[in-house]
C-alpha cells in the first residue's frame, strides 16, 4: 500500500509546483506555456480526487478494523505498534488533504490567471484601436 502513497505525494508536489511557478511574480515570458502546460494536466490531475476519497475510505476501513488496547491486555510492543499506526493514518489525512487543497487551487488560479490574461489582451487591443 505504501506505493499509493507516493503516488499521491508527487501528484500534490507536481500540484504545489505548478501553483507556486504561477504565483511568481517575474514569471512573464514563461507565464503563457506554463498555462498552456497546466491547463492540459488539469484534467489528467482530476483523477487525484476519486484517489484521494479511495484512500480516505482505505483510512477509515483500517481505523475500524484495528484490534484495540486496552487495559492490561496489550504488551508494550502492542502498544507502539496501536499508536505508530495511528501516526500513519493522521499523516496520510494530512497529505490527503494537502493534495485535494493543492487541487483546489491550481484549478482556481489557473482560471484566474487566464482570465487576466485575457483582459491584458482586450486592454490592448483597445489601447491599440484609440
Amino acid at each position: 500500500m505504501a506505493l499509493e502513497w507516493v503516488v499521491l505525494g508527487y501528484a500534490a508536489g507536481a500540484e504545489a509546483l505548478m501553483v507556486l511557478l504561477l504565483t511568481l511574480p517575474g514569471l512573464d515570458g514563461l507565464r503563457k506555456g506554463l498555462i498552456a502546460v497546466t491547463r492540459g494536466l488539469l484534467k489528467p490531475f482530476l483523477s487525484v480526487v476519486p484517489f484521494c476519497l479511495f484512500l480516505l475510505m482505505d483510512i477509515y476501513w483500517k481505523y475500524e478494523t484495528r484490534p484495540s488496547c486496552e487495559g492490561d491486555s496489550c504488551t508494550p510492543s502492542d502498544h507502539l505498534h496501536h499508536q505508530k499506526s495511528i501516526m500513519k493514518s493522521q499523516r496520510n489525512a494530512l497529505l490527503i488533504a494537502a493534495a485535494l487543497l493543492f487541487y483546489w487551487l491550481l484549478y482556481s488560479i489557473t482560471g484566474l490567471v487566464v482570465k487576466v490574461e485575457q483582459l491584458n489582451q482586450r486592454l490592448e487591443r483597445l489601447k491599440n484601436r484609440d
